[in-house]
């Protein structure tokens, strides 16, 4: 069974819509036992990244998410999924932080199973054009073999995306996938039964789809 995490922020009837396409059994849950008996798990999300850690938190779900991954379980995160895996985030509520104010405070922590943090697109990206949030189709480079990717070419597979922060692992052999948008950024990350993308594969229609069957059939 796939466990899908309900922390109320995310579009999980079509996370679970695509991969029930895919032939995954899912089910939607918000109960920590749920996640403690799945083979597989997932969590999706978007929002705040500060709002989102209060919401697993006021549900009891952030010790049974990491003893699932210690158990070397297959875990995906999508989006918001994927920020949350690092140890903080430059963003507060719906606002990014202003860095310079934030000096000797504590940024919002994350689940802390990766090593870095979550970083606003800079002011270049803007500067150069380009738009915050990051909407719309873009390609991947896979830059590490991973199981997510079996099948699909190393360049030039597109995917949805919808996003004003990116992971910034400390880590590079945990970037599975990076892609450009006024710079190079991690698009997608995998470290032993952790795996995650920034793009949303439940949008991203044949790609998206295979994605999704690689994780219920490969993982």
């Amino acid at each position: 069974m796939i466990v899908i995490v309900d922390y109320g922020m995310g579009n999980l009837r079509s996370v679970q819509k695509a991969l029930q396409r895919v032939g995954g059994e899912a089910r939607v849950s918000d109960k920590a036992e749920d996640v403690a008996r799945a083979e597989r798990l997932v969590v999706p999300g978007v929002g705040a990244f500060g709002d989102a850690m209060a919401a697993l938190q006021e549900r009891g779900l952030v010790e049974p998410i990491k003893e699932f991954v210690s158990g070397g379980r297959p875990f995906l995160g999508i989006c918001l999924g994927l920020q949350m895996l690092f140890e903080e985030s430059e963003e507060v509520a719906e606002a990014p932080v202003d860095v310079a104010a934030m000096k000797g405070r504590p940024l919002p922590q994350g689940l802390g199973l990766l090593a870095g943090r979550v970083e606003r697109f800079s002011r270049s990206v803007v500067e150069a054009g380009l738009k915050v949030p990051h909407m719309g189709w873009n390609a991947v480079e896979i830059v590490q073999e991973a199981p997510l990717f079996d099948g699909m070419p190393r360049q030039g597979v597109y995917f949805y995306f919808a996003h004003s922060y990116y992971a910034a692992p400390a880590r590079k052999a945990d970037v599975a996938a990076v892609t450009d948008y006024g710079g190079r950024f991690t698009s997608a990350v995998a470290a032993g039964n952790i795996m995650a993308t920034q793009f949303h594969p439940e949008k991203s229609q044949e790609a998206g789809l295979r994605l999704l069957e690689n994780f219920v059939t490969r993982t």
